[in-house]
């Protein structure tokens, strides 16, 4: 399985931005897929994850509101928009795929990641 996220940039606080995440294969569908962001000199932390059904979702307690999961089965293409965007949500962010839903918070949950997409937020 390979993940390829897009959609990172420079944009200005209060502003929105759209990552994608391509999923080779064909078990997109199956999997339950997350988004996770690592700022710089931090650890990095969970974002919002979606069960492969599509109708689950959880997400980190800061982005709640603003950041919204969601998925496209048949593009094998999973989303983050992110609306209402902070400097603080400056970070490069990373899609994941996994067939658990159990401890989806921790990154050990993941199996497999994609690349990761910077997105700047200028104040």
């Amino acid at each position: 399985v390979q993940l390829q996220a897009s959609g990172g940039g420079l944009v200005q606080a209060g502003e929105s931005l759209r990552l994608s995440c391509l999923t080779s294969g064909r078990t997109f569908s199956s999997r339950n897929m997350g988004w996770f962001r690592q700022a710089p000199g931090k650890e990095r932390e969970f974002v919002a994850a979606i069960k492969w059904t599509g109708d689950i979702t959880t997400y980190a307690d800061s982005m709640k509101g603003r950041f919204t999961i969601s998925r496209d089965n048949a593009k094998n293409t999973l989303y983050l928009q992110m609306n209402s965007l902070k400097p603080e949500d400056t970070a490069v962010y990373y899609c994941a795929a996994a067939t658990v839903w159990r401890d989806r918070i921790q990154e050990m949950a993941w199996t497999y990641w994609g690349q990761g997409t910077l997105v700047t937020v200028s104040s």
